[in-house]
């Protein structure tokens, strides 16, 4: 039978639940943070080094959550399908708590606060999402849309898609979003062509193309802010 080391079996000083109680979460480690997740770690080692051997793999911080899949977590001695789904859950529910302190803060003529609400859902991502975001005509955030899945480079839209969600949303203006993989959120050939297309098609059905901004990796690209879009 194995035997799994949790962290009631740790030097009281070092148990991230007792830490917790006096200090507050604050206080603790991303490990510990972590081990209060795992609870238990395995005959090898304690919930604590297991928490750590995680957070040291591929990019050594606590997105090995976001990048690491079920399966790619379950390669840790310690960590079951179980587990496993927690950690994702957990690194999930972060990306929405983000995107809900900041939606109060949208505003359609400001392109650092929409890129800011996007940011943690898609600079993450390996492959290239194009969204659309939608306004009223008083400039309130309607919702969004998730358009196209594209490879690591691109990724394709149609305009009849999109222009069909935003009529069902009554929506008045419109704000397209995508990621690079990459990183770097400078516009390609292609995201100059399907900017100007989008608007050509917005400005036939009285829709108007706001901006379309590329998310980098915590660096965005805004067309209004560069003067590609003229509202």
């Amino acid at each position: 039978m194995t035997q799994h080391i949790t962290a009631k079996e740790l030097p009281i000083s070092e148990r991230p639940y007792e830490k917790c109680l006096q200090h507050g979460p604050q206080a603790l480690s991303d490990a510990e943070l972590l081990a209060v997740i795992l609870k238990s770690g395995n005959r090898e080692m304690n919930v604590v080094a297991l928490a750590q051997s995680v957070l040291r793999a591929d990019d050594k911080n606590l997105l090995n959550l976001y990048h690491m899949s079920v399966e790619d977590l379950m390669c840790f001695p310690g960590i079951g399908k179980v587990k496993a789904i927690q950690l994702k859950c957990v690194a999930e529910l972060s990306k929405r708590i983000a995107r809900t302190d900041r939606k109060e803060r949208i505003r359609l003529s400001d392109a650092s606060s929409v890129a800011s609400y996007y940011m943690e859902r898609l600079r993450h991502e390996h492959t290239e999402q194009l969204l659309v975001s939608m306004f009223d005509a008083k400039c309130n955030l309607i919702g969004d849309t998730l358009i196209a899945t594209g490879t690591v480079s691109s990724v394709m839209g149609s305009p009849r898609d999109i222009f069909v969600r935003l009529i069902e949303k009554k929506a008045v203006y419109f704000i397209l979003l995508h990621n690079h993989p990459s990183g770097d959120p400078t516009p390609s050939r292609e995201d100059y062509a399907m900017t100007q297309r989008m608007k050509t098609c917005g400005e036939l059905m009285d829709l108007n193309l706001s901006d379309h901004i590329i998310i980098g990796d915590n660096r965005y690209y805004s067309f209004r802010e560069n003067r590609q879009i003229i509202v």
